[in-house]
């Protein structure tokens, strides 16, 4: 067993999850219990900021800020200015202009000007951070969680570096940012040239007075410290590459590029996949996370259709449904993504209402339900609204569901990257659909490409095998469902081949596709459902897509998302913590447990299941 609070995969600096080996540990967890929280050095990054995040929050907070403050770290202005608004709404009355400011931390001024330092300055991205009161700590974590645009733990390691060394300064006049930095070099002597301060030459004086550095002057110690920005962060990332692997996540993305590609050539040429007449890559839009690229579809159609609620179809992720309600005018939430909802939701569009999209899952998390597309199509047809589909679980490689959609959003981090050691989302835009020239418009003037070069280069290498894993990962599946199915301590098994939705999965299923690796149950008893969790000898720890299988488990108490393994963990309980009646009314029990299977043997996963399921029939349980 894995021990509570390791890295998972264990030893990674960049984990996405961590374990949570026990129910009473996930249960700890959702309480904020110190035996828990103290061993915590990881966890899934929407809900746990990683340290080297808070590293380099503490020491811009040292230098620019007070002992009192705290700051949240962002890739651009634009993304911090959004934390703002949503804090002043959260709290406007409260938040006064001095407890809320951002600082924007640029590349040193003289990285410029020349061929040489304009790769040097890409090199080292720019940050924006939102200093702020502890008291509206809650708040800017909100935004944090629901957005999914927080800085990623690569980016703030190059970032505190570069600021430690004097490399990433305020955003100001370049006078001023240069006189900021006249404090002694940090980098290696051979770098500094007699009182050189951070290899920029102090103007030249006459009688007292001080007159401006010429661009002249600065041009010969510019070109050392270039080399020195290149020596000390070259070596971890390389700007052509970091471009072509997004190329080729794209590429791979929009199903034409399945092969391993050499990243020190432009990827090869892409052709038309998804069976969507006119897609290419250049309708793929690169994100830092998933849920960016759902906080971010929804923000881009509010700006080009204008202010109208939106409706949430089925169980969602539980951020999913938070973004609906939070920014725009409201969601309309149809919990059990049912006949009879459908029959709802038409009979309010005939009654006149308005709508501006419907967001749904294919299938459904963590229920596994499949929606009814083709009706849902003909609504939007009709009634005037767009579609955003999110497959991350069905993956386009088990599923086609673009026709149907006028966007399809995917969080890469799970079975697409599969190595759980980076972040990443994306957004496909149906050139067929009904809004494309509109969101195409949207994008182009909105759209910032936030997504870190190093974390794009480790996407871009983990997915190459991304078709081959999802074939082996279905296979195994359903050899756990059918030992999972002929227990009787097994009250039900969710999975979208034993689903009453089945037909509507398979209606866009592809012809050599599967049902995907993620699955739950629930059991006859929660002490069952306890024991067989603790039992099991997968990891158990946030988030789902993994190679190795993990556990999710949801315990009566738990009914909040927390990812626990690969297997998953008490879904319900970290997911739904504080909502677990809530929860139950649409189908989501509280003792849920939500697996995601891996790539290991399927006869030694079937024994690992086995063995755990033998446990609960030695033991007698009462209902």
């Amino acid at each position: 067993m894995m021990l509570l609070g390791q890295s998972i995969p264990p030893d990674t600096a960049h984990a996405v999850s961590v374990s949570l080996p026990t129910w009473q540990a996930c249960v700890g967890y959702e309480e904020g219990e110190e035996w828990v929280l103290s061993k915590m050095k990881h966890g899934y990054p929407r809900f746990f900021v990683h340290g080297t995040i808070s590293a380099f929050a503490e020491a811009i907070v040292k230098e620019h800020g007070s002992p009192m403050q705290h700051a949240m770290l962002f890739p651009s202005h634009a993304v911090a200015d959004r934390c703002v608004e949503f804090i002043h709404d959260q709290v406007p009355v409260q938040v006064k202009g001095e407890n809320l400011r951002i600082i924007d931390l640029d590349p040193h001024p003289s990285l410029s000007g020349s061929i040489e330092s304009k790769r040097a300055t890409k090199l080292i991205p720019s940050v924006s951070a939102v200093l702020l009161s502890r008291n509206y700590r809650k708040h800017a974590n909100a935004f944090w969680q629901h957005s999914g645009d927080g800085i990623s733990s690569r980016r703030a390691e190059i970032c505190h570096k570069a600021f430690d060394d004097g490399l990433l300064v305020v955003r100001r006049s370049n006078e001023v940012a240069l006189k900021k930095l006249q404090r002694p070099c940090k980098g290696p002597r051979r770098y500094q040239r007699g009182n050189s301060m951070d290899a920029v030459p102090k103007a030249p004086s006459d009688q007292g007075h001080q007159h401006p550095v010429s661009t002249d002057a600065a041009i010969p110690e510019r070109k050392d410290y270039v080399q020195y920005v290149e020596e000390r962060f070259g070596r971890n990332l390389d700007e052509s590459l970091a471009m072509n692997a997004k190329l080729a996540i794209r590429r791979r993305i929009a199903g034409s590029l399945t092969v391993d590609v050499d990243l020190l050539e432009k990827a090869g040429e892409a052709g038309r996949a998804r069976q969507v007449r006119g897609f290419s890559e250049d309708d793929v839009y690169l994100y830092p996370t998933g849920m960016s690229s759902i906080f971010n579809t929804h923000r881009i159609i509010l700006a080009a259709r204008g202010a109208r609620k939106s409706i949430c179809f089925g169980f969602p992720y539980i951020d999913t449904l938070k973004i609906l309600e939070k920014w725009g005018p409201g969601c309309l939430f149809y919990g059990h993504g049912s006949p009879a909802d459908l029959d709802d939701l038409e009979q309010r569009c005939k009654s006149g209402e308005k709508y501006l999209a419907l967001f749904c899952e294919f299938p459904g998390n963590p229920l596994l339900k499949s929606p009814d597309l083709r009706r849902l199509r003909s609504l939007a047809n009709r009634y005037d609204f767009a579609i955003v589909i999110d497959e991350t679980i069905g993956t386009f490689v088990n599923v086609n569901i673009l026709p149907y959609a006028d966007v399809a959003v995917s969080s890469l981090t799970k079975v697409f990257s599969g190595d759980s050691n980076v972040m990443g989302g994306s957004s496909v835009l149906n050139p067929n659909g009904k809004y494309y020239e509109l969101l195409r418009i949207a994008q182009t003037a909105q759209y910032e490409d936030n997504y870190w070069s190093e974390d794009a280069i480790f996407m871009e290498r983990n997915s190459r095998d991304f078709v081959s894993r999802v074939e082996r990962i279905n296979i195994n599946a359903e050899a756990i469902c059918r030992s999972l199915k002929a227990s009787p301590s097994i009250k039900e098994v969710y999975y979208p081949k034993y689903s009453s939705t089945r037909h509507f999965y398979d209606r866009c299923r592809n012809l050599k596709g599967g049902y995907g690796g993620l699955l739950s149950v629930t059991f006859n008893t929660t002490a069952e459902a306890v024991t067989f969790f603790d039992t099991i000898e997968t990891a158990k720890g946030p988030s789902l897509g993994t190679n190795f299988t993990l556990w999710y488990g949801c315990p009566s108490v738990q009914t909040v998302y927390i990812p626990v393994t690969l297997c998953s963990s008490p879904y319900t309980l970290l997911a739904h913590y504080g909502e677990l009646q809530w929860a139950a009314q649409f189908g989501v029990e509280a003792d849920l447990v939500r697996f995601s299977v891996g790539l290991e043997d399927a006869a030694n996963l079937t024994t690992m299941f086995e063995r755990a399921l033998a446990v609960l029939e030695k033991t007698p349980y009462r209902s």
